[in-house]
């Protein structure tokens, strides 16, 4: 079996509302780049990464000259032809790679009659729970959205309770001024007293008001502080005052970064994403390594529509160190591109893919649908707020608006 050809298509799905993050909003819809690798024997397989337009396709397609004729299962050469660790110095291949070795995943697992995650060592659970990922976020275009205080935002995690049975609740912070995330946080955690709970302001603070918050949330059932500051040095200061764990998916995503996380025992708990670490095999390879030293892992998610999705439950299902549930966007989103439409949670838990490779299809009709969407609404700029157009993000910031400022100024 053999490489015959690479494309790449770029997508907009649409949200359910525009989400707010410390550094910027996703703007109502996710832009992904959806890679099709294909082989010589007719089979496709399909991969995943975040952002799009004509730029991210061509870096796609030109990785074709060194892929031609490559054995999709043969996923370490693949890894040494696209990130050689030299030669990705001037070209920075590490999501590229995440892409494609999805695809080659998926299609060797098709070719073999084998799942993702057998192909990195089996499964250790069927079903993966996930997290209701909560967001300060703008009214959206067809009604929801438009949350920011704390009665709204348990209200909200209430619906999604509802909806998909989540019993684990991750709030998106650093909006707005700290202490309005400890109100929102607090009043989520009295709201749903045998539930856990995760706080994630994206680095926005200083260690001293990180300090601050943990001790004023404390007596919430913390998971764990996601990224209440910057940088490992900034986090082990953070580690050295608190007593709840602590967790990234920002300063440790590379395995230099966490030979150097382990020495410093600088945070707790590593959050594994399947294209910031450059795949699937990897982000699993750096779980094992977790493991070994006895480190907690989790699955992170950054945006991901029904095939990143997929490989997010592989790794899920191989981890013998997911000690928390899940993250996921995915309740977000207003539908998907995979065969069957989205997945559905039951008990805030999704099925691990029984079919082969990824165990996910996708729907070339709503591949078509949503790259005219994307042609037609365009990208967005993930660091930039709409309805702020002279707003940049700061870091450490700690001196947002309180909400009702913010909405007198709009």
């Amino acid at each position: 079996m053999k490489i015959v050809d690479i494309k790449a298509t770029t997508i907009a799905l649409p949200l359910e509302a525009p989400l707010r993050h410390a550094h910027g909003t996703h703007w109502g819809r996710f832009i992904r780049t959806i890679v099709e690798v294909v082989t010589d024997e007719g089979l496709s397989g399909w991969g995943e990464l975040g952002g799009g337009g004509e730029a991210a396709e061509e870096a796609i397609r030109g990785l074709l000259p060194y892929l031609k004729g490559h054995d999709p299962l043969q996923l370490e050469q693949l890894r040494w032809k696209i990130m050689n660790p030299v030669a990705s110095l001037y070209n920075n291949r590490m999501q590229l790679h995440a892409a494609i070795e999805m695809a080659c995943m998926d299609v060797a697992g098709k070719a073999r009659n084998m799942r993702a995650c057998d192909l990195i060592g089996g499964a250790l659970r069927e079903e993966v729970p996930f997290a209701a990922y909560l967001f300060y976020r703008y009214p959206g275009e067809q009604g929801g959205g438009g949350e920011t205080t704390p009665d709204e935002i348990v209200a909200e995690a209430r619906r999604q309770k509802e909806l998909h049975g989540f019993t684990s609740h991750k709030l998106k912070g650093g909006v707005f001024a700290p202490d309005h995330d400890i109100e929102v946080f607090t009043a989520l955690g009295a709201a749903f007293p045998g539930d856990r709970f995760r706080l994630d302001p994206n680095c926005a603070w200083s260690v001293e008001e990180a300090i601050r918050v943990a001790e004023a949330v404390a007596g919430v059932r913390n998971d764990y502080l996601e990224d209440f500051c910057f940088g490992l040095e900034g986090m082990r200061r953070l580690r050295q005052r608190v007593s709840t764990p602590t967790s990234t998916n920002v300063v440790v995503v590379n395995f230099e970064q966490l030979a150097a996380n382990i020495r410093l025992e600088a945070v707790d708990v590593i959050l594994l994403d399947t294209t910031f670490w450059g795949g699937l095999r990897q982000a699993y390879r750096a779980g094992q390594v977790l493991e070994a030293f006895q480190f907690g892992a989790g699955v992170h998610s950054s945006g991901e529509a029904g095939i990143q999705l997929a490989s997010m439950l592989h790794l899920g299902a191989a981890l013998p160190n997911m000690s928390f549930a899940a993250d996921a966007h995915y309740h977000h989103l207003l539908d998907d591109i995979i065969v069957g439409g989205k997945m559905t949670y039951k008990d805030g838990k999704l099925p691990v893919p029984q079919g082969p490779g990824l165990g996910v299809e996708v729907d070339r009709d709503k591949l078509e649908h949503y790259a005219g969407h994307f042609r037609e609404v365009g990208g967005y700029t993930y660091d930039r707020d709409p309805h702020r157009p002279d707003w940049y993000s700061v870091y450490p910031e700690t001196r947002f608006a309180r909400p009702e400022k913010f909405k007198e100024s709009t």
